[in-house]
């Protein structure tokens, strides 16, 4: 089976290394266009027309599904995605994991573009599922800039503004932006150091691990952890074949696909 995954940049690296977990046997294709990014401050008309040229890029591979693992291009570009490529190519899009993070009931915090927060979309989903809960959006501005070069320095100070504007009871953080993932971690240590004493581990929800196995459901695949890790890995920078970008192996979603495909 082969399985493309699309964003700007490297936000795609924590759907992709999900899906190898699930399958190590499939092959995966990488398209993005980092040239091009940040797509977030971008009109919608301009984001829709840079997600089709990646996402034509990627199925012109042929591959069984689609994710599309950039929270911005699924508001703006999804059903256009949808209408040119379905029915012949399933085409997943990621959604803000609101819905469950609410489902805990307590106070928490979603971490965005700054071009997302308090957008009629994503209030759309506060509406929808956690209308009684106590939320507050956290813009990030530089964040996922500074993930996508690996800028260690511009990662810092990015998540400590944020995490400066995230009250300290609050029990779960939502990742709104799939860059956002690859530093997990690192929000999750920064909001802990300021939440106050007793309460319980703070929860990150990403979306990555959802996008994987309804990628696999839409095309009837079971997941098979234990497959032989044979499958292969193809990069589109911008439609043309690359290596994997050299940042990409700063994060342990990187190095996990290397890992599968020593070949890169």
């Amino acid at each position: 089976m082969k399985i493309a995954l699309m964003d700007s940049g490297i936000g795609l690296l924590a759907a992709a290394a999900a899906v190898r977990r699930l399958r190590p046997d499939a092959d995966l294709v990488l398209s993005s266009d980092p040239g091009s990014m940040p797509w977030g401050p971008r009109t919608p008309e301009d984001v829709t027309r840079r997600a089709l040229a990646v996402a034509r890029a990627a199925a012109a591979l042929r591959p069984d599904a689609l994710i599309v693992a950039c929270n911005t291009a699924s508001v703006h570009a999804l059903p256009t995605l949808r209408a040119e490529l379905e029915p012949g190519l399933p085409v997943i899009g990621t959604v803000p994991a609101i819905k469950p993070a609410a489902a805990g009931g307590g106070p928490f915090a979603i971490w965005a573009t700054p071009a997302t927060t308090g957008s009629p979309y994503q209030r759309g989903l506060i509406h929808d599922f956690a209308r009684d809960v106590d939320v507050t959006e956290v813009p990030c501005p530089g964040l996922a800039d500074a993930v996508e070069h690996a800028d260690d320095e511009g990662i810092d100070r990015a998540v400590a503004a944020a995490a400066a504007l995230t009250p300290a009871g609050v029990t779960d953080v939502v990742l709104g932006c799939t860059h956002y993932e690859l530093v997990a971690e690192r929000i999750r240590a920064a909001v802990g150091s300021g939440r106050a004493p007793g309460l319980a581990p703070l929860v990150l929800h990403g979306s990555a691990e959802a996008v994987a196995a309804q990628a696999l459901r839409r095309i009837g695949a079971a997941p098979a952890p234990s497959a032989e890790p044979d499958g292969t890995l193809t990069v589109l920078l911008a439609g043309h074949a690359a290596d994997v970008p050299a940042p990409a192996l700063a994060y342990a979603e990187g190095l996990l696909l290397k890992a599968v495909s020593p070949s890169l």
